[in-house]
């Protein structure tokens, strides 16, 4: 098994749970964690043989597009949509961030981690 990682994407999207939020946008922050099994690439060096980034990140991008309400669901999306698209990884964990929330005093950032794995086939 081996670990993927992307860290410190940005977007500029409009989500929040109060609608003045999703009529102004926001700057988010997401990191992704994908496990797979890396052996084939590392020995073969073919990228059809592993996860591509640009495909990843694209993903990513494409949902942050899409308004939701709450962070949680953001990240069951990408979580979703990851798992949907690429049937060899085993699970995927998620960071969304929001920065300077309205929480009503300072803070840099809100954020919301969840981590799914693959359901194991069944015998």
């Amino acid at each position: 098994m081996g670990l993927i990682a992307l860290e410190g994407l940005e977007f500029f999207a409009f989500h929040g749970y109060y609608d003045e939020e999703q009529k102004i946008g926001n700057k988010y922050g997401v990191d992704l964690r994908v496990r797979t099994n890396l052996y084939r690439a590392g020995s073969t060096d073919h990228l059809s043989e592993t996860v591509n980034y640009e495909v990843l990140y694209r993903m990513v991008a494409e949902e942050m597009q899409a308004p939701a309400r709450l962070l949680e669901h953001l990240a069951h999306r990408i979580i979703d949509r990851i798992l949907h698209e690429f049937g060899h990884v085993r699970w995927v964990e998620v960071s969304v961030s929001k920065f300077n929330p309205p929480v009503g005093g300072i803070c840099q950032r809100a954020r919301v981690t969840l981590k799914r794995k693959r359901p194991a086939p069944a015998l």
